[in-house]
This record gives C-alpha cells, sequence and structure tokens, in this order.
C-alpha cells in the first residue's frame, strides 16, 4: 500500500509545517523516520502540489507562506 504510505506521510509533512515545527531539514526528516534527500522528494512533491513552503531560517522550521488547506481525500458533496 505505498500510495497510502505516502498520503500519510504528506499528511504528516503538512501538520508539521502548518504548526512550524519541522525543525531544521535534519530534525524533519528524523522526526518523519526517513532520509534527508526523500524528505525533500516530498517536499517537491507537496510544493508540485501547489504548497507555498519555505524555510524560515529565524523559527528553524518550514512553513506556508499563506495559509493553504492540503486535501488529499474524498469529501461528501
Amino acid at each position: 500500500m505505498k500510495a497510502i504510505d505516502t498520503l500519510q506521510r504528506l499528511e504528516q509533512m503538512d501538520q508539521l509545517i502548518r504548526l512550524k515545527a519541522t525543525g531544521s531539514p535534519r530534525e524533519f526528516a528524523s522526526r518523519l523516520g526517513i532520509s534527508q534527500s526523500m524528505m525533500y522528494n516530498y517536499l517537491d512533491l507537496l510544493r508540485t502540489l501547489g504548497g507555498p513552503i519555505q524555510y524560515n531560517k529565524i523559527a528553524t522550521s518550514y512553513e506556508y507562506e499563506h495559509p493553504v488547506t492540503l486535501q488529499l481525500g474524498y469529501t461528501k458533496k
């Protein structure tokens, strides 16, 4: 179920970014239990999906440039 694992990882990353609690790139990768290069791949995917992600050196965390909502599942109409 690799697709589900990827979706869960993206949601986990979104939550940490939203809370501005990622830490440095090394800490972020460690929190996710993945390598730094894999973490960068996931960040690129989030950016491809439209995530306005930037790194704040002062806060030592990735953050969104403006409020956004990540939706990866179905919603009832």
